[in-house]
């Protein structure tokens, strides 16, 4: 097996542990077993760290576009040497198949090649004057300091998204990482160190999450905070951010809907939409939950999907053609059995899996459920694992209202041959996100963010690094 490192802290240009030397254990989800600890920030770590964030923001403003397109692009390319070894901490850590977790890596480094280009075309205005001899201009200038704060299930693409925005736009930053999956994330800071960043500009700590959030979001160093994470959490956080009237994106859960028409390609559509509701055993955002089938391809859909996600090699993510690691943490397989139970008992049938697997490691198969009432918890609550539930629609104004439903509005797929039918799906989905006919999502030059319960702003796109830029306007007049 891969050894595993212990994590520490990065604070200015530093490896360090807690100042009080407490750490935490990390286990390896597919074995139970405790891989390796984690440092354990304190009050005096915070501070250094948002000391070295405000000291690295003075120097990173001044660093040219140019100058830091350069370092960012090393910082690429370092991720795509270390690509084999990152892979093999963060499955791990983390769970999912070896080949997913090297993706991971991979898109990781090409989202910091977008963003570094990006960088140097964050223009401003010359705005026509009223007034001959006049010259009025929008310039962007960096917001400040950011506070980011990143999950599990993704360690490294949700960090690498806010940290490449952020340097990009001339600021620093200080990334809160998950405790749970440590080792890849440190292991981008890692790569943008290595690449010459300077001192201070990036920082990585780890802690008790509401103790860090709640001390780095109200202090005056920080004036931008991004949070990718639950709705409840995201909530509380946008609230204590606008306390202080800072700047936030929020990208948060979601509960997505896929519309199956009658006039789809059958086959194409199981085959995407079962790989993706398999993709790190369903503990994605954006992954595809509540399946609505028109009524005439119903029971053919039901039985092709069904038996997609039965050939589905299940193991540790280590071996050789897994398709479906463990769950994350054993929490997960709790709420997801409790979740299976409560929709059996209101009266859904239970195709496929729904109780976890053995004794070791935290393994819950691909399952569906068919014909689930809205009474069941299900219908209601984001199931953020290897779950799907399937039931019928028989117009497709019923399958907009279902879709739109509940106050969530992140992603949304959909799959039919009609021109008509796509434009309706386009516009009347009440998402920030749909996908018709193939999963076209979380490239580094889309927009990726949600609406209503599922978020505000966007990680991904020309309009990512807005929320890190100011715009100021100048005007002036010869003397």
């Amino acid at each position: 097996m891969t050894a595993y490192p212990d994590t520490q802290l990065f604070i200015a240009g530093q490896w360090r542990p807690g100042s009080g030397g407490r750490r935490i254990a990390v286990t390896d989800p597919a074995t139970s077993e405790v891989i390796g600890h984690v440092a354990h920030a304190e009050i005096a770590d915070l501070d250094a760290a948002l000391a070295a964030a405000e000291r690295g923001f003075a120097v990173w403003r001044e660093t040219g576009v140019f100058d830091r397109c350069r370092i960012m692009r090393r910082a690429a390319d370092l991720m795509r040497e270390r690509a084999d070894g990152i892979a093999r901490i963060l499955t791990r850590e983390q769970g999912k198949p070896l080949a997913e977790a090297r993706g991971e890596v991979l898109a990781g480094a090409d989202i910091i090649d977008w963003f570094a280009e990006e960088g140097r075309r964050a223009y401003g205005q010359i705005i026509p004057a009223r007034t001959p001899g006049v010259t009025q201009l929008a310039v962007k200038l960096p917001v400040g300091p950011v506070a980011a704060f990143t999950p599990w299930n993704f360690p490294i693409n949700q960090a690498v998204r806010k940290l490449s925005a952020a340097l990009a736009a001339g600021c620093s930053i200080i990334v809160k990482a998950p405790e749970e999956t440590p080792a890849s994330p440190a292991e981008l800071i890692r790569a943008f160190a290595d690449a010459g960043v300077p001192d201070g500009v990036v920082n990585l700590v780890f802690g008790v999450p509401s103790e860090v959030s709640e001390y780095l979001i109200p202090h005056p160093v920080i004036r931008k905070i991004s949070f990718t994470g639950s709705t409840p959490v995201g909530k509380h956080l946008a609230a204590l951010a606008g306390q202080h009237m800072k700047r936030a994106t929020m990208e948060l859960g979601g509960h997505a809907p896929v519309i199956v028409c009658a006039d789809a390609d059958m086959e194409k559509a199981i085959r995407l939409i079962s790989g993706s509701k398999l993709r790190n055993a369903g503990q994605v955002c954006v992954s595809p939950t509540r399946f609505l089938v028109e009524d005439g391809v119903f029971d053919p859909f039901l039985s092709g999907f069904t038996a997609a996600l039965q050939a589905a090699k299940q193991g540790n993510g280590m071996d050789e053609g897994v398709q479906i690691g463990p769950l994350a943490n054993d929490r997960r397989v709790a709420a997801l059995e409790t979740l299976v139970a409560d929709a059996v008992a209101q009266g859904a049938r239970l195709m496929t899996g729904g109780k976890r697997i053995g004794n070791v490691g935290n393994f819950f198969p691909p399952t569906v459920l068919a014909d689930v009432p809205l009474s069941a918890r299900i219908m209601t609550e984001e199931p953020f694992g290897p779950v799907a539930i399937v039931n019928r629609f028989t117009t497709l104004d019923d399958a907009i209202a279902e879709a739109n439903r509940l106050p969530y509005g992140l992603a949304s797929y959909a799959f039919t041959r009609s021109a008509l039918t796509m434009q309706r799906l386009g516009l009347e989905i009440d998402a920030g996100m749909t996908t018709i006919n193939h999963l076209g999502l979380a490239l580094p030059e889309v927009p990726f963010g949600g609406v209503r319960d599922s978020g505000y702003g966007t990680e991904g796109g020309s309009e990512a690094i807005e929320a890190y830029l100011v715009t100021k306007f100048v005007t002036s007049m010869p003397g």
